[in-house]
């Protein structure tokens, strides 16, 4: 009988050494197992139950920061931690919002209404310009006007530089923007656009708008502090890969030429 109590207890010490020995030769848990090519960082374990043993690869749209733990214990990912951010006035597209949205967002740019007034266009002048790139021809004008580098845009036509810095620019360039189902909606965007080219704290105040040929123009007024600027655009679609754009800014410091601005959306045409 003591033989086999001897035995038994044999067993039991051989028993114990294996268990140690299989705990000190295995990792403790997941983030000590040799990994291979990491292609994201690993998820952070939750905070209650035990770790999973193998884990799944991560998937394409998964986001590449671990999701956090909520006061429950479930995880959170990022998107719902994060709240989306707004369109920002004179920014780029915000995640998730529209052209238009951001446009919306704006307050520089007011509303468009059904009050806006037409105007009436005069006759187009003879003396253009051929703009091949956006498609479009436009009135050249006549002097204090005059031709200049074009750079970045296509054509170019400006004022002489006045006292106050800021001088008259009459230019065409393939939409800078993006196209909308509408040629308003488009023209609105270019709008907008053009206060890039406008002193800093500029806001629109709108003139008139309208259908035209193969577009739609606008007319404004750009505010900034004391002063302002007329200004027009006229989008319109020379058959080109992008719709092409007029713009013509003029400061009251020259406001002789405000006359001039009726001439350019009155004279912008398809080429050919």
């Amino acid at each position: 009988m003591r033989v086999v109590y001897r035995g038994l207890a044999a067993i039991g010490v051989a028993a114990a050494a294996a268990v140690a020995l299989v705990v000190v030769v295995f990792p403790a848990g997941p983030d000590e197992v040799a990994a291979g090519p990491v292609t994201a960082p690993p998820a952070a374990p939750f905070s209650s139950g035990p770790a999973p043993s193998t884990a799944a690869p991560p998937s394409a749209s998964a986001s590449a920061s671990p999701p956090s733990a909520s006061p429950s214990g479930s995880p959170v990912l990022a998107a719902e931690a994060t709240p989306s951010s707004s369109p920002s006035p004179g920014s780029t597209l915000a995640p998730g919002y529209t052209a238009m949205e951001a446009l919306y967002a704006d307050p520089r740019v007011p509303k468009l209404t059904g009050r806006i007034k037409r105007i009436r266009l005069a006759s187009p002048t003879r003396k253009v310009v051929k703009d091949r790139r956006t498609g479009l021809v436009v009135p050249n004008l006549s002097k204090p006007w005059k031709s200049y580098g074009a750079a970045p845009f296509t054509t170019k036509q400006v004022l002489p530089k006045a006292r106050t810095g800021v001088r008259g620019m009459f230019v065409t360039c393939p939409l800078p923007t993006m196209r909308q189902k509408s040629p308003r909606d488009t023209a609105l965007l270019a709008a907008r656009w053009t206060l890039n080219h406008h002193p800093k704290g500029s806001r629109i105040t709108w003139l008139a708008s309208q259908p035209v040929k193969h577009g739609w123009m606008l007319v404004y007024r750009v505010k900034y502090g004391k002063h302002q600027s007329r200004a027009a655009v006229v989008v319109m679609d020379g058959g080109m890969s992008k719709p092409g754009l007029a713009f013509v800014t003029v400061p009251d410091s020259q406001r002789k030429q405000w006359r001039d601005i009726g001439r350019v959306v009155a004279g912008v045409r398809v080429l050919g």
